[in-house]
């Protein structure tokens, strides 16, 4: 194998597929992106909504769906903790911020591309469970496929870099849970136009307007710069992390 960064990143590969958690997480996201769209449709269908893109409702599965990403993510870092394996990982690669990026590059090149096949999916089944009730254009579709893998990809990068910060599972995911639905469904919840432009720069505010390109307050392509700004973020906190503490 060769070192340097190539050899960082095909030992995280090695790593992601040699656990079970992985498939078990492709898995969930399958079954999870199959239900929520073929529901989507049929709600639309039974309770006679508008005719709308049959793309929405693959992305509306995001908002379930980004937390199996997260759980894959955050594995790759606190099980690494939990088992003190990450001291063989950075003793392999002691220059630290390679493993961070490694690591970042591994699940986002993953969750991108189960993103973009967890699409497909969710567009065939909801065609067929909206029964008339939304259009089809190839090209519209095909581009809310390739964001939504897009979206999920920044939301690994992002949860790599809070696990490397807190390391405890239960801490990342209470993080996580927070900014990508706590705090939102609350904003929304209590509504006013403040709370809403708070949550139009979360991320996955952000990255639903950016895939619906939407009536947002900004255009599409800077939704998807606010939720690559929330992943800058992660990775530069981790890497002062990884700085500062011992393992």
């Amino acid at each position: 194998m060769s070192g340097g960064f190539v050899g960082a990143v095909a030992a995280e590969w090695t790593k992601l597929w040699t656990v079970r958690g992985a498939y078990l997480c492709l898995v969930a996201s399958v079954l999870l992106m199959g239900v929520f769209t073929f529901y989507y449709g049929a709600i639309a269908r039974i309770n006679d909504h508008a005719v709308q893109p049959v793309g929405n409702a693959p992305v509306a599965a995001t908002v379930l769906v980004q937390f199996v990403v997260v759980v894959l993510a955050m594995t790759t870092v606190t099980s690494e903790y939990a088992t003190t394996g990450v001291r063989a990982t950075l003793l392999w690669v002691p220059v630290r911020h390679r493993v961070q990026l490694a690591k970042a590059v591994v699940t986002g090149v993953v969750t991108f591309v189960a993103g973009v096949l967890l699409g497909v999916l969710g567009t065939a089944v909801a065609w067929a469970s909206f029964d008339g009730y939304a259009t089809f254009d190839a090209g519209s579709a095909l581009g809310q496929v390739l964001l939504l893998g897009a979206y999920l990809a920044l939301v690994a990068v992002l949860t790599v870099g809070v696990s490397f910060a807190l390391r405890a599972p239960a801490g990342v995911l209470t993080v996580l849970f927070l900014l990508l639905y706590g705090v939102p469904t609350m904003l929304v919840g209590l509504g006013g136009n403040t709370l809403l432009t708070v949550n139009d720069y979360l991320p996955h505010g952000a990255g639903t307007h950016a895939i619906l390109a939407d009536d947002a307050p900004y255009p599409a392509p800077v939704g998807f710069l606010i939720v690559t700004g929330w992943a800058a973020v992660g990775h530069l906190t981790r890497r002062q992390v990884l700085r500062r503490r011992d393992v």
